[in-house]
């Protein structure tokens, strides 16, 4: 079951003015819940494309270098070296 979470946030001046103006009847949202929920739905999906795109460079990378170049690794050696 999905874990719920209360938050409460201050926000004043302009931030509080944006807010106000994207959560009315003329914004784009309905309340704040819902505002608050797709901006974090969108930095989840920013933070997962640009760790794609790491791998996907990293990738590129290793398959344009020499098959010269390539040594064997242990899974252990792989886990070891990613969590530096």
């Amino acid at each position: 079951m999905p874990r719920t979470m209360t938050m409460t946030v201050r926000l004043s001046g302009a931030l509080s003015d944006f807010v106000a103006d994207n959560v009315s009847e003329t914004g784009s949202y309905e309340n704040v819940s819902e505002y608050i929920r797709d901006l974090i739905r969108r930095d989840k999906e920013r933070t997962e494309q640009e760790a794609f795109d790491r791998l996907k460079a990293e990738l590129t990378h290793a398959f344009a270098m020499p098959e010269s170049t390539y040594h064997p690794l242990t899974a252990a050696e792989v886990i070891t070296r990613n969590k530096a």
